[in-house]
């Protein structure tokens, strides 16, 4: 019989390479671990019909034992006679034959006839054993070896990487660090070169213009800012005097200026208008005097008041009782639904006047209140303004109530103002128009059209030599080569 060994590390790989020789059908002898692997005893597909011919022939005399080293179990056993006891074989020897060989063994069996007489050849048929991989505590060792090696070699590539990046994060850091104290350096060499170029632009517009410089100084210490002041003295010629340079820096503003002199666009027409603005503007006040003027031109059945503010204490309680000195009716909402309700039920009023809630400009709840009257229909906002404050501060007021809705500005406090040149200075940059003038509390006497005469002198009244903020020598000029800085 061909017998063949084979031999690999592992019992799959020998399996591998039986397969690969003999094909499918081979029939597996025996395997065993050795030194180094294992050992695999397997015959050719073929070689069993010759050992079931050899088995079917009745025989002489006992088979020759076998030369070669692998033995086996007694594969023949006679009936007639117990035959000798095999040698003895290794405890690790197995046989192991295919379901196909065995039941191709059955079926040429099954066709062949019984001899008379003669010894009964049957078949070991040994358990059936799945073909696994045999592994060696060897072989364990060694893999759990090389797996706890590629475990340490992961942890410490992930190790690497991680320093690695904590590196780079810190490279980061530090340049980062490195830019922004360069823009710092840079940013303050900026300014002090503006600053000395401003300076210098000064000094030349002083020697070559005089009465241009002294106009502008002038516009600062009324409250304009550098860059309207800037603007305004362009229109100033190189040889105007002093009084030609204030009468053209007066027709510039005059011209700039959109204010109305007559009650066309609010109380004639009518309409829906929301009066809003910052806490303590005087919103409530000046509803009331809008009111009152419109119930002495059209009477008080065709107009009605609405609040949203019940947050303040007292606020539509104060509406309330104007209401009830004018005769007009004052409703109560609280939110956009019920404003839109409200509004519906009031068609046929000429005119319909909001009072809000104020609130700073920059309270995350400004858009809220823009929002909800814009949704409310056809409504448009009349933003009020102090006098007295800052023109940065009127600046981000109007920055945070601006919309397409916005209709124009009520200047208020003016009588509590020392100048309103910072309030025209944003009207102005803002192109906003002025709709009236308050002065007071009382209703409605202290509401006013504005007037550009008296706007124009309110805001270019020159300061008293005795004032701590008129501006002397070069201070205009630091003053304008701070704001450019700046900006």
């Amino acid at each position: 019989m061909n017998v063949k060994r084979y031999f690999a590390p592992t019992a799959r790989e020998a399996l591998r390479a039986l397969k690969e020789e003999l094909g499918p059908e081979a029939i597996v002898l025996s395997n065993r671990a050795v030194e180094g692997g294992v050992e695999i005893v397997a015959l050719p597909g073929d070689a069993i019909g010759a050992l079931q011919a050899a088995a079917s022939r009745p025989k002489a005399s006992p088979a020759p034992r076998p030369s070669a080293p692998v033995q086996m179990r007694a594969y023949q056993q006679p009936v007639a006679a117990p035959s000798p006891a095999p040698a003895a074989v290794e405890d690790d020897f197995r046989v192991s034959l295919s379901d196909l060989v065995a039941n191709a063994k059955a079926a040429h069996s099954a066709s062949q006839p019984r001899p008379p007489s003669g010894p009964v050849i049957r078949p070991f048929n040994p358990p059936r054993v799945d073909a696994v991989a045999v592994t060696s505590s060897a072989d364990v060792r060694e893999r759990s070896r090389s797996d706890a090696g590629a475990a340490e070699a992961l942890a410490q590539s992930m190790a690497s990487r991680a320093a690695a990046e904590a590196a780079a994060e810190a490279r980061v850091r530090e340049l980062q660090e490195t830019n922004a104290r360069l823009m710092e350096e840079l940013t303050g060499i900026r300014g002090m070169i503006e600053r000395q170029l401003a300076g210098f632009a000064w000094g030349d517009t002083r020697r070559h213009a005089p009465s241009r410089a002294t106009v502008m100084g002038e516009l600062l210490e009324a409250g304009f800012s550098a860059d309207s002041s800037r603007r305004l003295a362009e229109v100033v010629g190189d040889s105007a005097t002093p009084d030609e340079a204030r009468a053209a820096v007066r027709k510039a503003l005059d011209g700039l200026l959109r204010s109305r002199s007559c009650d066309d666009d609010v109380i004639d027409r009518g309409g829906v208008y929301a009066l809003v603005g910052p806490t303590g503007v005087g919103k409530t006040t000046t509803t009331a005097k809008l009111a009152a003027r419109c119930v002495v031109r059209h009477g008080a059945s065709r107009i009605a008041l609405i609040t949203t503010d019940g947050y303040r204490i007292g606020a539509q309680e104060q509406l309330r009782i104007y209401g009830r000195i004018l005769g007009v009716p004052v409703f109560a909402v609280r939110d956009g639904a019920e404003l839109r309700q409200t509004l519906a039920g009031l068609k046929d009023k000429h005119m319909v006047l909001i009072d809000t809630m104020g609130m700073s400009q920059r309270d995350r709840l400004v858009p809220e209140q823009v929002s909800m009257l814009k949704n409310a229909g056809d409504v448009r906002r009349l933003l009020l303004l102090n006098a007295t404050c800052r023109g940065d501060t009127l600046d981000d007021v109007v920055r945070a109530y601006r919309g397409p809705d916005l209709a124009g500005c009520i200047f208020t406090k003016v009588d509590e103002a020392a100048s309103l040149a910072p309030a025209l200075d944003v009207a102005i940059r803002r192109k906003l128009d002025i709709r009236y003038l308050t002065n007071g509390q009382r209703v409605p006497e202290d509401l006013h059209l504005p007037n550009r005469a008296y706007l124009l002198h309110r805001a270019m009244r020159e300061q008293s030599n005795e004032s701590p903020w008129q501006l002397h020598d070069d201070e205009a000029g630091m003053m304008l080569a701070a704001a450019g800085a700046g900006a």
